[in-house]
C-alpha cells in the first residue's frame, strides 16, 4: 500500500510516500481502507521525534481514519466488512489502509463525507472528553478555549454550542482568526498577542465570579493567569505544553478556591479507556454531527502526494479549524 514515510526525523523533508505492506487486523481489531485522515498537531511533533507512538502502534503519522471496513480481526462482532466508519487510531493513518480497535469505531453519519469524517475523532473527541467527560463543563457555566483557531479547539467551541447553549464561551486566539471565532459562536475572544494575561479580562467579563472549566494546550506560560481566572472549586484540564513544562503555583490560592489542576493526554490511554470515551461520544455528541447542528470546519484538502504542503500549512498557523488528507478514491 501506499503510505507516508519517515527518513529519519525533522523537518518536512523527511515525509515521503513510498510503498510499505498492508497491515493486519489482530484480535478486536478491523482493517480500515482509509478514505481521508487529517493534520493534527501530534503529527508534527512525531515527525520531529519527539512523540514516539504507544508500543504495538504503527509508527506512520496519522491519530484518526475514514473509510470503509475491509477486513474483520479476530473476534470482532458488530461491525460487517463494506461499513462507512470513522475511528481514533494510535498512528496509521496517513497510509491507504490501517488497523484500528473495533471498540473505537463509530458508523459515519449518511450526511457526512469521508472527509468531513476524517476531522471528527482526534480534535473533537480530545475536546468533548477534556471539556465535557474531565472539565464537567455544564450549562449555564463558563468555560475558557485557548487557541481559538486550531482544530481542537473550535471543536470544542462548537461542541460547547450545541450540547450547552447556555453556556458562556471564552476563547483566547490570534487577531487574524478573531472573528472567525466570534462567528463560531464565542461570547468574548481575548487578542493573545496584546493580552498574555487575560486573567483581568476574564475577572471584569465575569463579575469577579471566574470561569468553571480551562482547557489549556500552552502549559507553563499560562499556569497563573489560568489559575487567575479560574473561579471557586474551577478545573484546569492541560492537554498540552507548548510553552514549556515548569511554572510557579500559588498552592494557598488553589487550596482556599479548591481549585483542580488535571493532566490529560489521549493518545496513550488505555484501549478499553478510549473506547469508554468513543462510546459516550457516540451517545452525547455524534447525533449534533449527524443533524448538521456541528459541521466539522475544513481549512483545505490535500491529496496524500501533498503531505508536505499540509504540514507546512500547520506549522505556519495558516489553518482555522481542520487539514485533511484525501487518500482513497
Amino acid at each position: 500500500m501506499k503510505a507516508v514515510l519517515l527518513e529519519g526525523f525533522g523537518g518536512l523533508e523527511v515525509m515521503k510516500i513510498g510503498e510499505v505492506a498492508i497491515p493486519q487486523p489482530g484480535e478486536g481489531q478491523v482493517l480500515v481502507k482509509v478514505m481521508a485522515t487529517s493534520i493534527n498537531r501530534p503529527d508534527l511533533v512525531q515527525r520531529e521525534g519527539k512523540y514516539p507512538p504507544p508500543p504495538g502502534d504503527s509508527e506512520i503519522l496519522g491519530l484518526e481514519v475514514a473509510g470503509v471496513i475491509e477486513e474483520l480481526g479476530p473476534g470482532v462482532t458488530g461491525w460487517q466488512k463494506g461499513e462507512r466508519v470513522m475511528s481514533l487510531v494510535g498512528g496509521g493513518a496517513y497510509a491507504e489502509y490501517a488497523v484500528a480497535y473495533a471498540s473505537h469505531l463509530m458508523s459515519i453519519p449518511d450526511s457526512m463525507s469521508f472527509e468531513e469524517a476524517a476531522c471528527v475523532c482526534e480534535s473533537s473527541i480530545t475536546a468533548f472528553s477534556n471539556i465535557f467527560m474531565i472539565g464537567g463543563l455544564k450549562d449555564n457555566n463558563t468555560v475558557i478555549i485557548h487557541g481559538g483557531g486550531g482544530g481542537v479547539n473550535t471543536a470544542g467551541v462548537q461542541l460547547c454550542k450545541a450540547l450547552v447553549p447556555a453556556t458562556k464561551i471564552i476563547v483566547t486566539a490570534a487577531p487574524e482568526k478573531i472573528d472567525r471565532v466570534k462567528q463560531l459562536g464565542a461570547d468574548l475572544v481575548i487578542n493573545f498577542r496584546e493580552t498574555p494575561d487575560f486573567s483581568e479580562i476574564v475577572k471584569e467579563f465575569t463579575n469577579k465570579k471566574g470561569v468553571d472549566v480551562i482547557l489549556d494546550h500552552v502549559g507553563a506560560k499560562y499556569l497563573a493567569p489560568n489559575m487567575n481566572s479560574l473561579g471557586y472549586a474551577g478545573r484546569l484540564v492541560i492537554i498540552g505544553i507548548i510553552s514549556g513544562i515548569k511554572a510557579e503555583l500559588n498552592l494557598a490560592l488553589m487550596m482556599v478556591k479548591r481549585q483542580q489542576i488535571i493532566g490529560s493526554v489521549l493518545r496513550s490511554r488505555p484501549v478499553k479507556d478510549k473506547g469508554e470515551i468513543v462510546a459516550e461520544f457516540t451517545k452525547t455528541a455524534l447525533p449534533k454531527f449527524a443533524d448538521r447542528t456541528i459541521v466539522p470546519i475544513i481549512e483545505k484538502v490535500f491529496p496524500l502526494d501533498q503531505v508536505v504542503e499540509a504540514h507546512r500549512m500547520m506549522e505556519e498557523d495558516r489553518h482555522f479549524g481542520k487539514i485533511v488528507l484525501k487518500i482513497g478514491a
